[in-house]
């Protein structure tokens, strides 16, 4: 490159309780690029951003900035130093302000008091400069995850990095604000800002990065052009094989709408709605059958899914299942009626980190049951092994702790939490959010297998080839209410899908 790196790794190993987790990786990044780091989940990345920024120490290696070694020993002293990242889950204070999580730590002051006014100002400023238009006085748990997410950008960007490093950061938003991202990067990238750009989505890696690094398995496989790496090369070095399984899916004919709704229909929602959450909406849902629902980030899906799972109480509309009312008020009220939800935010809702995976993929069962009636040991072993193997959750300890597993594996306990329920209906919220492609393809071929033995399965998803793939219709949300519902016959494409959620109207 006719450059010195701003930063080199050599020879990076990390080991965890039985899991190699790196194994003598190489990585470096260069000034005013951008630098995609790739890999399945569990092929080390975050492990790599960790043993960078302090949180996780090296068993062996050096890390050097400037061609000055460094060791930090937390985020801080690494952001101190200029190495700055945002991580996937956002990890900001939901209770404080929008100005407050900006400047945390790094507040303006008079005479040692916090200067709100002028706090304020630059929070302000620093937005207008990403374009955005966000009450800085606004709780950030009121936020939307897209406006956490730019939110925690702002922040790192604010803190005048020379590396800065981004895990999923397109992870919850939409094609307008990936635009509005990608434009920041490149901008900081003219500025000499070196960028470490952790993502899964393949086409975002093509449109902005310069160089690709990919690991597999916690080994570096190599570090390549962008422009020299085919999108199908990329993808065998990630997972060392080729892979066909999505392309088979895509090659399985128009599941059959008339097949499933010849039945009485499992769960009906009737002018099912609540007040400024989502607008009156009716749908039903057959046994076997996938309903997809598709709309921009913002338009009301999770707030659909909550109130069928009754995370949220409606106040308008009722709901009916196998033709008779039924009172879905608490989320206790739909596992009794054999419902499951997988929320998108598997951090805060979905998972309790310091539990074991057994202990995760129990929690629902046992609930179920009640705590006074605890499941005996051995039937918890059982089971727990069964979904481990049927879902090929890595590694496959089950007494690891749950918080040390990628996030593809976590997402995958999630799911061995609600399926050893046996639901009649399964909810996905984004069930393929910020996983690796080999992940998604085994998510994407259960929900074809589960339909096909019977169980209903409503799943939302950002990416419309997907909601496509699996659904039998697809129902369109924008601004909170449900536009319409289309048959997946052969005329139904993702253009169509997006004319309808562009136009807001029924077609």
């Amino acid at each position: 490159m006719g450059r010195q790196p701003v930063l080199t790794m050599t020879t990076i190993s990390k080991t965890f309780p039985g899991v190699r987790a790196l194994d003598s990786v190489d990585f470096r990044l260069f000034p005013g690029e951008i630098h995609a780091l790739m890999g399945e989940n569990g092929a080390g990345k975050s492990t790599l951003i960790k043993v960078l920024t302090g949180v996780y120490t090296a068993d062996s290696g050096v890390v050097a900035l400037d061609g000055q070694q460094v060791s930090f020993t937390g985020p801080m002293q690494a952001r101190a130093a200029g190495v700055s990242t945002v991580y996937q889950e956002v990890n900001l204070c939901p209770n404080l302000s929008v100005a407050e999580n900006i400047f945390i730590g790094r507040e303006p002051r008079i005479l040692g008091a916090i200067n709100w006014r002028e706090l304020r100002r630059r929070a302000r400023a620093l937005l207008a400069r990403l374009e955005l238009d966000i009450d800085v006085t606004a709780a950030l748990g009121t936020c939307s995850l897209a406006v956490q997410q730019m939110v925690a950008i702002a922040r790192a960007i604010d803190i005048q990095a020379r590396v800065l490093i981004l895990d999923e950061p397109t992870s919850s938003l939409d094609s307008s604000e990936v635009a509005q991202l990608f434009r920041i990067m490149r901008q900081l990238q003219n500025e000499g800002i070196a960028i470490l750009f952790v993502t899964h989505f393949l086409d975002q890696v093509y449109e902005v990065a310069d160089r690709i690094t990919v690991l597999r398995n916690g080994r570096l496989v190599g570090e390549y052009p962008t422009a020299e790496l085919p999108q199908l090369a990329l993808v065998e070095k990630m997972i060392g094989k080729e892979l066909d399984a999505l392309e088979r899916l895509d090659e399985q004919p128009k599941r059959e709408l008339a097949a499933v709704e010849a039945s009485t229909p499992l769960l009906e929602a009737a002018e099912l709605g609540r007040k400024g959450s989502v607008a009156p909406f009716s749908m039903t849902i057959h046994a076997g059958e996938v309903v997809g629902l598709a709309g921009l980030l913002g338009s009301g899906r999770t707030e659909v899914a909550r109130l069928l799972f009754g995370a949220d109480r409606p106040d308008h509309g009722r709901i009916t299942m196998d033709g008779s009312p039924a009172a879905i008020r608490t989320p206790i009220a739909a596992i009794a009626r054999d419902i499951a939800f997988c929320s998108e935010n598997r951090r805060i809702e979905g998972l309790v980190g310091e539990l074991s995976v057994r202990e995760n993929i129990m929690l629902a069962m046992q609930a179920a049951r009640g705590w006074t009636r605890p499941i005996p040991r051995r039937r918890q072993d059982e089971l727990v092994r069964k979904y481990i193997d049927a879902l090929s959750i890595r590694p496959a300890d089950p007494e690891m702790p749950v918080r040390n597993l990628s996030g593809g594996n976590q997402q995958k306990v999630v799911l061995a939490r609600w399926l050893i329920t046996e639901p009649r209906l399964l909810i996905l919220d984004e069930p393929t959010r910020g996983i690796d492609i080999g992940a998604k393809a085994e998510i994407q071929r259960l929900v074809v297998e589960l339909s096909d033995g019977g169980m209903a399965v409503l799943f939302i998803s950002a990416e419309l080839e997907e909601v496509l793939r699996l659904s039998h219709k697809v129902a369109v949300m924008r601004d909170r209410r449900m536009v319409t519902q289309l048959a997946n016959d052969d005329t139904l494409d993702a253009d169509r899908v997006m004319a309808t959620i562009a136009s807001g109207a029924s077609s």
